[in-house]
């Protein structure tokens, strides 16, 4: 009960359908689309729905939804009233059906056990289906540069962003993988994307939208310092 009331709280300022972190998300959609397969999809943790938006029409006869905070499931049953919407957590989830896509964008840095919710997933998918996941990078470069100028002791060190979000953790492309081996899944394609070398407020402040476009596709070519990584695995 307390995890959900804390997840309320984050949601009820949240900040990821707003500015960059809006920009952040619908990539991360578009990367998703480039790898997942016909059938039905299963979204934990969809927030504002940035990604369902995306998403939902090519997959609105068997879309499913799952995230305990209440303002954001309300919002997608109004705009959706076909979705299949679950207020829980996902540890309370406990479907009658196996998915072809199960999405994670931004989940795992959020949980209180990342292996325990993709061992969860890993159960939940259907022959030839996905889990597909997103995560902020610990090594970006801009961690690396807040920690040259002692904004951070180290690089997977929270930053008033990760606290804002509710994160319990940053990943490191070998920590995340390590999650997925543990839960017995086969990755079969990671990368990054977001070449990030400044902060929120001084890119929304000072840059356009070709450059920003620009820098999320960069760092589809340097992922061990893009500002995101991303896993895709059977």
């Amino acid at each position: 009960m307390n995890e959900k009331v804390n997840l309320n709280r984050i949601a009820e300022n949240s900040i990821y359908g707003r500015g960059i972190n809006r920009v952040t998300v619908e990539y991360s959609g578009k990367i998703f689309a480039r790898h997942m397969v016909d059938g039905s999809v299963l979204e934990l943790g969809p927030a504002e729905g940035i990604m369902t938006d995306m998403l939902y029409p090519k997959y609105q006869n068997d879309y499913t939804v799952v995230d305990a905070g209440s303002v954001f499931i309300e919002s997608l049953r109004k705009r959706y009233p076909n979705i299949i919407a679950h207020e829980c957590l996902f540890e309370e989830f406990k479907p009658n059906k196996r998915y072809d896509n199960i999405i994670l964008g931004h989940v795992l840095e959020h949980v209180e056990d990342p292996v325990s919710i993709l061992i969860q997933c890993k159960s939940w998918l259907d022959e030839g289906g996905l889990v597909l996941t997103t995560v902020p990078n610990a090594n970006s470069i801009h961690r690396q540069a807040a920690v040259e100028m002692g904004l951070l002791k180290k690089l997977d060190d929270f930053s008033e962003k990760d606290y804002r979000h509710g994160h319990r953790r940053v990943f490191f492309m070998d920590t995340l993988q390590e999650c997925f081996n543990d839960a017995g899944l086969k990755i079969q394609k990671s990368g990054g994307y977001w070449l990030k070398p400044l902060s929120d407020a001084q890119l929304e402040r000072d840059w356009t939208k070709d450059m920003i476009d620009a820098f999320f596709r960069l760092g589809e070519k340097y992922p061990d310092i893009a500002g995101e990584l991303y896993v895709v695995a059977k």
